[in-house]
Order: C-alpha cells, then sequence, then structure tokens
C-alpha cells in the first residue's frame, strides 16, 4: 500500500518502512509521529479513502541540509554581507499506513551451522590428499618429459652425417712427397715492396 502525504508544505509518497527526509519536526530520536494529512492512498492499483487514514512514522534523527552561501551586495554603497545556512531536517521512517504495517526483515541464519568443509577435514586426510596430488603430477610430467622417436631413422642419418674429427685434419704427415716437392714453387718477388733500409747509390764521378 503506498499513500500521499503532505508535511512542512510538501508532498511525499510513501510505503510503509520507507524512509523520508522531511522539514524539521519537534522531537527526538526514537519518537512516534502522527502523519494526518494524507492527500491520496491506493492498493495493488486501486484507490482507497482517505477519510480518517493517518500515516504512523519513527524518528530516526534530526539532521541539517547541506550549506549554502548567502551573499548581498550593493553597488557603489561598500555594501557586502556574506553569511552561510544549513537547513535543519528530520529523517522519518514510516511505520505503517492505517493498518498496514512495514514488513519485518527475515533473521539471518547463524553462522556456526555453515561450517565450511575444509575446516572439518582432519590434518592427517589433507596431507594424504596432498600426497596423491603430487604423486599425479609426477606422473604427468614424467609422461610429458619423453623425448618423441624419430619414425624415420635411416632419413635422418643420410641428411645429417657424422662430423669428422678436427684432430686427424690437424696432424699433417712428417714425410714429403716427390711430387708435392717438385710442384712447390719459390715465392715471387715481382710485386714485391723495395726494402725500407735500402742502401743508396753514391753518385758516379766525371
Amino acid at each position: 500500500m503506498f499513500a500521499v502525504v503532505r508535511t512542512g508544505g510538501k508532498q511525499y509518497r510513501v510505503h510503509p518502512g520507507d524512509k523520508i527526509v522531511v522539514e524539521k519536526l519537534d522531537g527526538s530520536a526514537g519518537d512516534k509521529v502522527t502523519l494526518g494529512d494524507v492527500l491520496l492512498a491506493g492498493d495493488a492499483g486501486s484507490l482507497k479513502s482517505t477519510d480518517g487514514l493517518k500515516v504512523a512514522a519513527e524518528i530516526v534523527a534530526q539532521a541539517k541540509g547541506d550549506k549554502v552561501t548567502v551573499f548581498k551586495k550593493r553597488r557603489r554603497h561598500n555594501y557586502r554581507r556574506k553569511q552561510g545556512h544549513r537547513q535543519q531536517h528530520t529523517i522519518l521512517r514510516i511505520v505503517a499506513i492505517g493498518d498496514h504495517k512495514a514488513e519485518k526483515p527475515a533473521k539471518a541464519a547463524p553462522k556456526a551451522a555453515a561450517a565450511p568443509e575444509a575446516n572439518a577435514k582432519s590434518p592427517a586426510a589433507r596431507a594424504k590428499e596432498t600426497a596423491e596430488v603430487t604423486a599425479d603430477q609426477q606422473k604427468a610430467g614424467e609422461v610429458a618429459g619423453k623425448p618423441t622417436e624419430n619414425p624415420a631413422p635411416e632419413k635422418d642419418a643420410a641428411a645429417n652425417p657424422p662430423a669428422q674429427s678436427v684432430d686427424a685434419d690437424a696432424k699433417p704427415s712428417g714425410k714429403k712427397t716427390a711430387a708435392s716437392a717438385k710442384s712447390a714453387k719459390p715465392a715471387s718477388t715481382k710485386n714485391a715492396a723495395p726494402a725500407k733500409a735500402a742502401a743508396k747509390k753514391s753518385p758516379k764521378k766525371k
């Protein structure tokens, strides 16, 4: 059910259980307040009579609104006035509209009843589970770590022949054959650079 009430020169549409901020009303937090100026009421899409209908509310707190700056000035008269203002408000909670009261929230279930499953297991059971998981991981690692066999080893050997040892080429035979001795030619000195310390020829006497 809903109702439209008027208080402090303003209108508010309220339902049981709503909280509204209205102009300041006399009272302190926890006091009961009755709003008798009901303009409209309805339930499930149909309007109801407002004769004698009252809205019961409870004061939650007395508060103030945001600060408003008031500044006045008269030019050429050296007149300036500045002040701040915070409007006083009252926070209300609608308890009931006529016979319709606000529904109470359901109580939460106790936390002790819903114990986590992890705490219910003993340390020995948890250690056993950890060991089983570790063993499974090791088995999976062994299978994944095995190299894949070559399906055609003959072609692989032909494509990659074994390299010859370097030591065999590095040690030449000590004896020279006669053919190699004949084929050896002396180094050519045709394009050789002249010696640096060549002696200068003395000029001939006439």
